[in-house]
């Protein structure tokens, strides 16, 4: 497979997290695990989800203290999430995450 775009990479990588945010992978240490990317990474591909205009939101936990909870996707804006579920795995792969 020939490298990656840094475009189409960033674009792939927000969908990707966006998705697995969606099934529960929903806090920056549990991306990190499940990918391996560096924190900054993770904390910028979500902040950058709206320029997709996928809004992600951070709910913090019932009676926790400090930025404890987790992420949601309220909504997909004009991505099909059917079409990035069903290619997730792809998108994984072609960005070189677990």
């Amino acid at each position: 497979m020939p490298p990656l775009s840094k475009t189409k990479s960033s674009f792939y990588r927000r969908l990707y997290v966006a998705y697995l945010i969606e099934q529960g992978v929903a806090s920056v240490p549990a991306l990190i695990d499940a990918t391996g990317m560096p924190r900054r990474t993770a904390q910028d591909t979500i902040t950058s989800l709206a320029e997709l205009d996928i809004e992600c939101v951070f709910k913090k936990g019932e009676g926790e203290r400090n930025n404890i909870g987790h992420y949601t996707i309220k909504h997909w804006g004009a991505i099909d999430p059917r079409w990035v579920a069903a290619n997730a795995e792809r998108l994984g792969q072609a960005l070189g995450y677990r």
